[in-house]
């Protein structure tokens, strides 16, 4: 009979950290209240995003984030989440039980949580329902100088490779 045997000495190489990111989903309460708060909430929160949640997270030091995750990704738009919150677009999120989605947490807001959690940001190209051009447009706006979130961040992504 054979047996397996660990050596823990022995080393065929690094698993790129990255490997071990989780994903942020528009599912139940993953984003809205439970990351996300908005404008005009009394739980403590740093730019809308909740102090309790992100201080947890960083003990995870999760090395990157992606998002919109899960099935989400497949019927997000991202031009709905990046104009002033007052005129952002109102979806109904089909994936999770028709739940109104007011596109409140978008780019800008996931580079805010990114840079609070010191993370690389993963953009998912919505594969669903988006088009090559629109996922170009995103990436073409993501790294336009006057992007705003990733400036605000500094040293923490200077010379980071961000995935989209």
């Amino acid at each position: 009979m054979a047996y397996p045997v660990i050596n823990p000495r022995r080393s065929k190489g690094r698993i790129n950290p990255n490997i071990y990111g989780p994903f942020a989903e528009h599912l139940g309460r993953c984003i809205y209240q439970g990351i996300y708060v908005g404008n005009d909430c009394e739980i403590p929160n740093v730019n809308r995003m909740r102090c309790d949640v992100v201080n947890a997270l960083k003990r995870l030091q999760i090395p990157v984030l992606r998002w919109p995750g899960g099935c989400f990704a497949d019927t997000y738009h991202w031009r709905d989440g990046v104009d002033p919150q007052a005129q952002r677009k109102t979806i109904v999120n089909t994936n999770w039980g028709g739940v109104s989605e007011d596109n409140s947490f978008g780019t800008h807001e996931f580079m805010e949580l990114c840079c609070q959690l010191g993370c690389e940001a993963y953009f998912s190209g919505n594969v669903g329902s988006g088009t090559v051009q629109e996922l170009s447009d995103w990436v073409e706006y993501c790294n336009m100088g006057a992007f705003l979130p990733w400036r605000r961040c500094g040293a923490k992504t200077a010379g980071r490779n961000h995935s989209m």
